[in-house]
């Protein structure tokens, strides 16, 4: 897909690697329309990308609500005519042991997390098969993959993406849309202060590798432009899926060990 003019909606897009992905977006004359809660975030980004000759539309969204995700969809449509790429970024995390985290902990996670893609994939999927091409890129992480101690709430709903993008990328075979998701390590944004903040230790330590969360949006901006059923923003991370397939207990021992190193465990 040539991205110049094509038009990309982002959920999540006030920080991290959703505002990374709108500023990559419109760098590739892409107009962009960006949702999430907090509008004042939104309109800076929206200033930037017109301050530089691009288009954008912000709103503000819940996408853990019925209706605000499909009107934002609607709207996105209604402002360009048209839908190319819906980014699935929206999501946050709460560190816990299974045995402990409150049921509520559960159900909110996967409301944001997980019926939020759904939300945004059933909005998508009908304009864009009109259409006849566009690609919905789901933001998944290696953990939907591989949960690790203290993490069994947050990996669930990614998992659950992961499994959703799988049937939905077989159900649009033919249609020339194509469905994709992608799997991040650990990305320096505010996303861990806040996991750290809503799980009650402020003080907690990464767990495995970080990056740039620049590198993740370009590596979601090539899978726009060429899509792959799934993208590893982070290549030794792969290794993690395949070790775990052929030795689970091996990765059990090794995530136990990095737990206890960062005090998780």
């Amino acid at each position: 897909m040539n991205l110049s003019g094509a038009v990309v909606a982002i959920t999540g897009a006030s920080a991290g690697i959703g505002r990374a992905c709108a500023l990559a977006f419109a760098a590739r004359g892409a107009r962009i329309a960006i949702a999430a809660r907090r509008l004042d975030r939104l309109e800076e980004i929206a200033e930037q990308v017109r301050a530089r000759g691009g288009e954008a539309l912000a709103m503000a969204v819940d996408v853990g609500e019925d209706g605000p995700v499909e009107a934002f969809v609607r709207a996105t449509v209604g402002r360009y005519g048209r839908l190319d790429v819906l980014v699935n970024n929206a999501g946050y995390g709460i560190r816990g042991p299974v045995g402990t985290m409150p049921v509520e902990a559960h159900e909110r996670l996967m409301r944001v997390n997980y019926l939020g893609t759904v939300r945004g994939c059933r909005a998508a999927v009908p304009v864009m098969v009109a259409q006849g091409r566009g690609v919905i890129i789901n933001v998944s992480s290696i953990v939907g993959h591989r949960s690790l101690p203290t993490g069994g709430a947050y990996a669930a709903t990614k998992a659950a993406q992961i499994s959703l993008t799988e049937a939905l990328r077989v159900e649009l075979r033919g249609t020339g849309v194509h469905a994709c998701s992608v799997h991040p390590v650990g990305t320096e944004t505010e996303f861990g202060a806040v996991q750290a903040r809503e799980s009650g230790d402020p003080q907690a330590k990464p767990l495995g590798p970080q990056q740039p969360a620049s590198r993740v949006a370009e590596a979601i901006v090539r899978c726009a432009e060429s899509p792959r059923p799934e993208v590893f923003p982070y290549p030794p991370s792969r290794a993690i899926v395949w070790l775990n397939a052929v030795a689970p207990g091996l990765v059990d021992w090794l995530s136990a060990r990095a737990a206890r190193k960062a005090g998780r465990i």
